[in-house]
């Protein structure tokens, strides 16, 4: 193994030697408490730890860092404390997700580190985000990205590279090429001859260097870092290392030639750099042991501060409570100044009036610059804030959804625009899996609003007309809005955006030029989370929300014999139990009405609700009226036909007549 020492001194050689026997020595303690049974579960990354120790080092320290499961180095050479890791690991109060997530499943702002999610390539478009944060501040930093050859075959891989090429975004991303994902290797995870030739297909430098020369590391990403700091763009680096250990302990090893252990055996990166320097005469001879006992005595002592500790005590109302940063609405007092507005042009009046509000805003999605969206919504936006703030993105939503995130998690706020909410499935675990469980995992909150264009009664087909806001309300992490009106559509679009947690702001396609109504100027706000009465009543109550109370409002003009008391719900996540339940028990008899196929439509929790705690107050069963359990078709009559509205009078009869 060639060493260059550069421009290090003995100083700095000893030291990069310290920070690499740290971990090794600290695995090593794991592995034998594993064997006792007082841990349950590890994942070794013995024999790569000069990509974490060195990658680390090479970093400025307020530069954020994501690692993956294997790379401990990068938290020991960030100095978090032994005894904190090991609660972390221990599921303690004392780790960073208090018991909530495992290993290294957790991300913290103090040490400038975004752990990962077990689906492995999401995190690298958070990097993304990040990166853009720092170049729209014009910070002068670089962000440095981990990754396994396996899962570099994940589509997440190919967008987040993209987007951080197109976007010349300051990231370094690390390929740590271990030879196997679990048991499969790597001629069975790609063609190609090395991983960084991808690099050529994304217009980015790549690099391959010995991912277990700690040096050749060092000096190659803080080559790169400071390139880059100084002329934003990604790089693409494959380190070349090998796994010695299972994928973790319980999977074992059979599936590896043994040749191949004795191969890397000798290209071990603690034993070479150890070795270097001895014939250097850094070292003497007999320092390596002194430092290990000086290590292993601080490790016996901070593991066993964790394992002291008492277990979690579980508190429901705490567990439920830290699902979403608290947060108050501003109190503000709507314009008395009203002006008649169409819902579209209510949406882009709170998306600019937020614009104005908030300098750190950025609104992404694809045609949403020049071309101002598929509907026109963000026209002349990207002339009035630039097309920094206002991106157009390529056609990757799972990429801009957790480049989003990283923008919040590097101190911005971010719109997504989905061109059709249908096409949010793209993104889906960026939104359900990280996006929603970041703030409960280790309390950092994501302010990400996405804008979903949802809806039928446009013969748009199954592609372009669902209903799917019910993939969305049982997801906790997320709060979900509905509004029906111009004023509700500005008010709760502002609320959302004001809002640090993430949030699903739906928007019917079919109201964007055919509804207009009375909305305040200036800043106006709905609060998330409140119902609207929108006609009171005592014969019935219909609750519904977005399309659907336009349903509601055409029924009752056509029997005026009626008194009906119509429920305008606007949130579904959280939804406003007190009005619905005040309002059951006035009237007695209650029907649900949504534009979402019948079969675990959101109207089943409100009448599973209303059954359970409302039944002594009910006159009839409730109803449910819905759209039919298929895909929404494209032909006009197939489509009315699916619609809900085509049973509303039939249902209607059955409530009534009960």
């Amino acid at each position: 193994m060639n060493f260059e020492r550069k421009n290090l001194n003995n100083d700095a050689l000893i030291s990069l030697y310290r920070k690499l026997l740290l971990p090794r020595l600290i695995e090593e303690k794991m592995l034998i408490l594993l064997r006792q049974g007082r841990i349950g579960k590890w994942f070794s990354g013995i024999g790569q730890e000069a990509i974490a120790v060195g990658g680390t080092l090479a970093m400025q320290k307020d530069e954020y860092i994501l690692p993956m499961h294997r790379n401990l180095g990068v938290f020991t050479t960030r100095e978090i404390p032994l005894a904190r890791l090991m609660g972390q690991w221990q599921g303690k109060a004392s780790g960073f997700t208090k018991g909530r997530d495992r290993s290294f499943h957790f991300g913290t702002q103090e040490y400038k580190i975004i752990g990962m999610i077990s689906h492995l390539g999401p995190q690298l478009a958070l990097a993304d985000g990040i990166a853009l944060a720092d170049v729209l501040n014009n910070s002068k930093k670089a962000t440095l990205a981990f990754t396994g050859e396996g899962a570099t075959s994940e589509g997440d891989f190919h967008e987040a590279l993209n987007v951080a090429a197109v976007w010349n975004l300051p990231v370094i991303f690390i390929i740590e090429n271990n030879g196997y994902g679990l048991s499969t290797p790597t001629k069975e995870q790609y063609a190609c001859k090395r991983l960084v030739d991808k690099a050529v297909g994304y217009g980015m430098e790549g690099r391959r260097i010995d991912g277990n020369n700690i040096l050749e590391v060092y000096h190659t990403i803080k080559g790169i870092a400071e390139d880059i700091r100084a002329a934003p763009r990604p790089v693409l680096v494959e380190c070349m290392t090998f796994r010695m250990r299972g994928h973790e302990e319980a999977s074992g090893t059979k599936y590896v030639p043994e040749a191949l252990f004795a191969e890397w055996k000798a290209k071990d990166p603690l034993m070479n750099f150890e070795k270097y320097l001895i014939d250097e005469y850094v070292l003497r001879p007999e320092w390596p042991q002194y430092i290990r006992n000086e290590f292993n005595k601080v490790i016996d002592v901070e593991i066993e501060k964790a394992f002291s500790e008492p277990d979690i005590v579980p508190n429901e109302k705490t567990e439920i409570a830290d699902m979403y940063q608290a947060y108050q609405m501003p109190a503000i007092t709507p314009s008395e100044k009203i002006n008649k507005r169409r819902y579209i042009d209510a949406i882009s009046d709170g998306l600019r009036l937020s614009m104005q509000k908030y300098p750190n805003l950025v609104i992404m999605g694809q045609d949403i610059a020049e071309y101002g969206g598929a509907f026109k919504i963000t026209q002349g936006f990207a002339e009035e804030f630039g097309k920094g703030r206002v991106r157009n993105t390529p056609i990757c939503e799972s990429a801009i959804v957790g480049a989003a995130m990283g923008l919040a998690l590097n101190g911005g706020k971010a719109v997504v625009e989905m061109q059709f909410a249908d096409f949010v499935t793209c993104g889906f675990n960026q939104v359900v899996n990280n996006l929603a469980k970041t703030y409960y995992r280790w309390e950092q909150n994501i302010d990400v609003v996405i804008r979903m264009p949802a809806g039928g009664g446009t013969s748009a087909g199954p592609f372009h007309s669902q209903s799917n806001e019910a993939w969305f309300t049982k997801t906790p992490g997320l709060k979900v809005v509905y509004p029906s009106n111009p004023a509700d559509a500005k008010g709760l679009l502002m609320a959302a955006i004001g809002d640090p947690n993430p949030v699903i702001y739906f928007e019917h396609k079919y109201l964007y030029r055919s509804n207009s109504g009375d909305v305040p100027d200036g800043d106006y706000f709905v609060e998330i989370g409140k119902a609207k009465i929108v006609t009171t009543g005592t014969t019935a109550s219909i609750i519904t929300y977005g399309l659907g109370v336009h349903w509601a409002l055409e029924y009752a003009a056509k029997h005026p014999e009626l008194s009906l008391e119509i429920i305008d719900l606007r949130s579904l996540q959280p939804w406003d139990k007190d009005a619905v339940e005040a309002s059951a028990k006035k009237t007695g008899r209650v029907l649900v009405l949504h534009e979402d196929t019948l079969t675990s439509g959101f109207g089943a929790e409100i009448a599973a609700y209303l059954a359970e705690y409302c039944f002594a107050y009910l006159d009839a069963p409730v109803v449910r009226c819905a759209s039919l359990d298929t895909a929404i078709p494209m032909n006009k009559e197939l489509e009315d036909q699916f619609m809900a509205k085509s049973r509303l009078e039939e249902k209607m009869n059955i409530l009534l007549s009960y």
